[in-house]
């Protein structure tokens, strides 16, 4: 990408846009464009045109999307394949008219399906069947992938989709019910601490594992993609790292500072029980992650009670 290009961030003002905006910055890239929800909806086909033909961006990192943790994929199952195809649909096709040089998409590892081989392999996807929780979220993001495959074959557009581990870090969502396990726990654990409680209890049983990624870690990955790589391969994002969620509880209870126990409910959903991604594809270009678990972890926390002060 030249210094001087118009980038846009489709998903600015969420935690992986805000991200790559602060990696494109460090890096001297100050042409950065990009629009709240409220300022532009991406699933209004009419609205990402006109957007679209206004700006005329050089590259775009298309990170916008609903996401959510599994009680929110198990109760809106219609919104996130809906909105998601909607966002995608829009912005993929106005990336090909209005002749983007390059598009990173930006999927998830929840693609894979639910007893893939692990580490997970980029071949693996759409070998054998999704995970029941997440499978609505899941098949937009590879109809998304397949979308990445198809412009590139017959318009010869420059897409590139990547995968991403579960990630975590500033402007996260620490919704009690709606956010993923990293912002869920940190919450949970922090109001307990404030509220002197005995003990926190957390989903499932804590025996799955999961691979973690700082949201830094990560926008800096896409920007080293869009440097480093033209292909139709998907690349996967990840640490190389994975921990059981009981691990993940107590690091974050010792960073929290919470005195007290932690409970298991068994009778609640585990989820996949292991998902570890195979990112020797990225690691072989020549990017590895810079942060460990406690050290983002740390991070977040801070952010939490940063987002706390400003409310």
């Amino acid at each position: 990408m030249e210094k001087q290009a118009k980038i846009y961030i489709a998903g600015l003002y969420g935690m992986v846009g805000a991200a790559i905006a602060r990696s494109l910055n460090k890096k001297g890239f100050k042409n950065v464009i990009g629009h709240s929800s409220q300022e532009l909806d991406l699933q209004n086909q009419a609205a990402v045109d006109a957007f679209f033909r206004k700006e005329r961006p050089d590259y775009v990192f298309l990170a916008a999307a609903k996401v959510g943790g599994i009680y929110a994929n198990s109760t809106y199952p219609a919104e996130f394949i809906y909105n998601n195809l909607q966002i995608q649909n829009n912005i993929f096709n106005c990336a090909h008219i209005y002749r983007v040089k390059k598009l990173l998409f930006l999927g998830s590892s929840c693609i894979y399906p639910k007893h893939a081989p692990q580490p997970m392999k980029e071949e693996h996807l759409l070998t054998s069947p999704l995970e029941p929780t997440n499978q609505y979220y899941a098949i937009a993001k590879i109809a998304g992938i397949m979308m990445t495959e198809a412009y590139n074959q017959q318009y010869h557009t420059n897409f590139i989709s990547c995968m991403p581990t579960n990630l975590y870090g500033p402007n996260d969502n620490y919704d009690a019910m709606n956010s993923h396990v990293i912002p869920g726990q940190i919450r949970r654990f922090h109001e307990a601490k404030v509220a002197g409680k005995s003990e926190v209890v957390i989903w499932g049983t804590g025996k799955v594992r999961r691979e973690f990624l700082y949201v830094d870690d990560l926008a800096d990955a896409c920007v080293f993609i869009m440097h480093e790589y033209i292909g139709n391969q998907t690349i996967n994002i990840g640490s190389g790292q994975e921990f059981t969620i009981r691990e993940l509880a107590e690091t974050i209870k010792n960073v929290v500072k919470f005195k007290g126990k932690i409970v298991f409910d068994a009778s609640k959903p585990d989820g996949t029980p292991r998902k570890l991604l195979d990112s020797n594809r990225l690691h072989k270009l020549g990017w590895k992650p810079k942060f460990s678990l406690k050290q983002g972890l740390a991070l977040a926390y801070k952010d939490f009670l940063l987002g706390k002060v400003r409310m």
